[in-house]
């Protein structure tokens, strides 16, 4: 690929989208392949001190390290739409906001309806988040011209609705908490707002500070990636020494999390074997049919509905050009839950068959929900261009 081709690739908003899928493709076809034994070979492998508790496999590594510049990117991005982006506007704030809570609670709801007293319905967080990357990715490959508005309303409601599911994974999935390793990471934070009450500007200096808290974040029963979102929480907006630090973090970390760690954690946790057996498995599993309606159906109503309630009755209007088929198709996209959909779903079980059939079921519904979002936002954008021609 020639280098201007290159660089465009890699600056489109599609791209993430396109690795991510593409690392999902690896993983399967790997998985299934001849050399699927090497698959859980390499994600089982353990590295790492026992003396420091750091003996973990390259999946935990995966998932509880590299994934914290992840979640450290998303509330980066959250505090940049909060100080001067569409939630910065308290008025405009209110539509994704609700639409994030309505999207998140009726998935649950629905999840817990479907599976209540079973094992399955720990898994209630699964079908609350939104995959801001991914959703995005997709609405650019599947609907070109659609208005900019109808993007950003997206990226604010998968935004609030990924810290949602860091609220839900904080609260409903935390286990054995221990008071002193939470005291260590609160220290932690402090000492970093201390440091830049100080006058500290460099970021390298932060960067032991932050691994600090990391590490007693991980101890503490509480999942080891929240981390990352309180840092960029603390991380000061606006310009600070002649820079704005989150725009320099997000330029410089934004790319790793896209190009390399939701990659990485694609490949390492949708390594699924596929046959006919096993999908019929699943599909007799209430599991797969519970993350298939949460997403579909809960995602569905409960974005469009919160939507609808608000701009009827007062509480929000719709950005200009947003139309109710642009709706329509945001409530769909929502489905794509991805990343942390399957983050959630790797904490809450540790039965391998209900974490391979929720898997199934995130896979699917996000098929689905593009397969039927990209003939109904296209057709839109088709049909509009003709009329402005």
């Amino acid at each position: 690929m020639p280098i201007p081709r290159l660089r465009r690739f890699l600056a489109s908003e599609t791209t993430p989208g396109v690795l991510l899928v593409a690392a999902t493709v690896v993983a399967l076809l790997w998985v299934n392949s001849p050399a699927g034994g090497a698959y859980s070979g390499l994600w089982g492998t353990v590295v790492g001190p026992s003396s420091l508790g750091l003996d973990l496999d390259l999946r935990h590594w995966i998932n509880d390290a590299v994934m914290t510049v992840f979640f450290f990117v998303i509330g980066l991005e959250l505090k940049q739409e909060l100080v001067s982006g569409e939630l910065a506007d308290q008025r405009a704030a209110v539509l994704p906001i609700l639409a994030a809570i309505g999207g998140a609670v009726v998935p649950a709801g629905v999840f817990l309806a479907l599976t209540w007293g079973s094992q399955a319905a720990d898994g209630w967080g699964v079908p609350m988040a939104t995959d801001p990357a991914f959703t995005v990715g997709i609405l650019a490959l599947v609907a070109r011209r659609v208005p900019g508005t109808v993007r950003l309303l997206l990226l604010a409601i998968a935004t609030v609705d990924d810290v949602l599911a860091v609220i839900v994974i904080a609260i409903g999935y935390s286990r054995h908490l221990s008071a002193v390793w939470l005291g260590l990471a609160g220290c932690g934070c402090l000492f970093a707002v201390a440091m830049k009450r100080c006058g500290v500007q460099a970021i390298w200096p932060y960067l032991p500070v932050a691994v600090g808290v990391w590490y007693a974040t991980m101890h503490s029963g509480v999942h080891a990636t929240l981390a990352g979102v309180v840092l960029a929480l603390l991380t000061p907006a606006g310009t600070t020494g002649g820079r704005d630090v989150i725009m320099v973090l997000l330029r410089r970390l934004g790319p790793v999390s896209a190009f390399a760690a939701v990659p990485a954690f694609a490949v390492a946790n949708t390594g699924i074997r596929v046959s006919a057996d096993s999908i019929a498995a699943a599909f007799t599993d209430r599991v797969t049919w519970a993350v298939l309606a949460g997403l579909l159906l809960g995602k569905f109503l409960g974005i469009t509905g919160a939507i609808t309630l608000a701009t009827r009755g007062g509480l929000g209007r719709l950005p200009a050009e947003v139309t109710a088929r642009h709706v329509t198709g945001l409530g769909l996209l929502g489905a794509l839950g991805f990343t942390v959909a399957l983050f959630i779903t790797e904490i809450a079980y540790t039965d391998p068959a209900l974490i391979d059939h929720a898997k199934i079921g995130i896979l699917t519904a996000a098929l689905i929900a593009a397969a039927v979002a990209a003939p109904l936002l296209g057709w839109r954008n088709r049909h509009s261009g003709q009329r402005r021609g």
